[in-house]
């Protein structure tokens, strides 16, 4: 009987790529495989064909030879056994169809650290700065505290399943086209686990854990910006299996503040003041996360002025320094005058208080720059 063509057996195309060539292998080996197929004969002879078909497609050196010639090796039909070994992935089908038959010995799993938890908590700007107290109440699965995590009843024993012998894995052996196949598989009644509980615990149902509500107070240190984050150790979700208990992290957001604005350690505001404020000089009280602070405006003072007050920003983690607060003057036009204000302010501007609007900016210029 003449060798159908190999890439009519994989059902690719003669320019398919290797990932191709390896997808459609996998898919036909999973429909012919003899301990799935219904009719076990034909499936025999199609499961060796499309193997051979593979073993040749998948390696570059013999698909070119097979491209060239129109077969491999001595020209006898080729076949699973032509080639001494298995194809390439061959082993990973098996897996598929029988699980680890690779030897060894399979381990039941052991502990497992539980989950760490977030919680999102939203401060003021002045609770980063002078340091808070928060109280956060969360739902998470926590250890069993009647059966202290074991599942089993108070009273009663957790013991070695009886299938697997408390090894969680159950040793198959059958016979298929390849030969005789030794596998090793989770146990079924124990889910791997290697023990059984006779009679589960009522509060948790055997899980060795339960929800339950957990309340904390999380000290907010001064300083922390935003996207901050707290670990509280030991508070997020119990462990499986006598596992560590998870973390729990939280997570600052600063609200907006409505004066104050933020870059790193320093602090900005805008601070309006008076035209004769600005124009005589003299001393201001401005606003500051600590409190009202005195700040010595220069006589002259131009509207959009940034000036520095050293140390009344944001401290540290440490609290070791601060930053600067940055104050914005900007200077308001009063929009209302009483007929007093109104004649001493004509009064200085005919006094030569006010730029001459007659002359040109640039001759402005050159009389400041002229000499005395």
């Amino acid at each position: 009987m003449p060798t159908r063509d190999y890439y009519e057996v994989l059902g690719v195309s003669r320019d398919a790529s290797g990932d191709e060539i390896k997808r459609a292998y996998r898919t036909l080996a999973r429909k012919h495989h003899p301990d799935v197929a219904h009719d076990k004969s034909q499936a025999e002879h199609e499961f060796k064909e499309i193997n051979a078909a593979y073993e040749v497609l998948s390696d570059p050196r013999k698909r070119a030879q097979y491209d060239r010639y129109g077969s491999v090796g001595n020209g006898s039909s080729p076949g699973m056994g032509d080639f001494g070994f298995a194809p390439s992935g061959f082993g990973d089908i098996f897996d598929m169809f029988f699980g680890n038959v690779r030897g060894g010995q399979a381990r039941r799993a052991g502990p497992e650290r539980g989950a760490d938890l977030r919680y999102d908590v939203d401060i003021t700007l002045e609770d980063a700065y002078n340091g808070t107290t928060k109280e956060v109440v969360f739902d998470r699965l926590a250890q069993c505290e009647p059966c202290n995590g074991s599942g089993a009843q108070p009273g009663t024993m957790v013991v070695p399943c009886d299938r697997c012998s408390g090894s969680g894995m159950v040793r198959t052996t059958r016979q298929t086209p390849l030969g005789q196949i030794v596998t090793q598989s989770p146990c079924s009644r124990c889910g791997g686990e290697g023990h059984v509980i006779p009679h589960p615990c009522a509060v948790c149902g055997g899980a060795g854990r339960r929800e339950t509500e957990t309340r904390l107070t999380v000290t907010v240190p001064a300083g922390v910006d935003d996207g901050s984050r707290i670990r509280i150790a030991g508070s997020g979700e119990g462990g499986t299996r006598g596992g560590p208990t998870g973390d729990l992290y939280v997570y600052l957001k600063i609200e907006p503040h409505r004066l104050f604005r933020r870059e790193g350690r320093d602090t900005f505001v805008d601070v309006p003041v008076a035209f004769s404020e600005a124009t005589l000089g003299g001393t201001i009280e401005v606003p500051s996360l600590a409190g009202d602070v005195d700040l010595t405006l220069p006589a002259g003072t131009q509207s959009g002025t940034t000036l520095r007050l050293r140390g009344y920003g944001m401290p540290t983690l440490r609290g070791a320094t601060r930053g600067d607060h940055h104050v914005t003057v900007h200077v308001v036009v009063p929009t209302k005058l009483t007929r007093r204000q109104r004649e001493l302010l004509e009064a200085y501007a005919e006094a030569g208080g006010e730029p001459d609007a007659e002359r040109t900016f640039f001759d402005r210029v050159k009389d400041a720059f002229r000499p005395e």
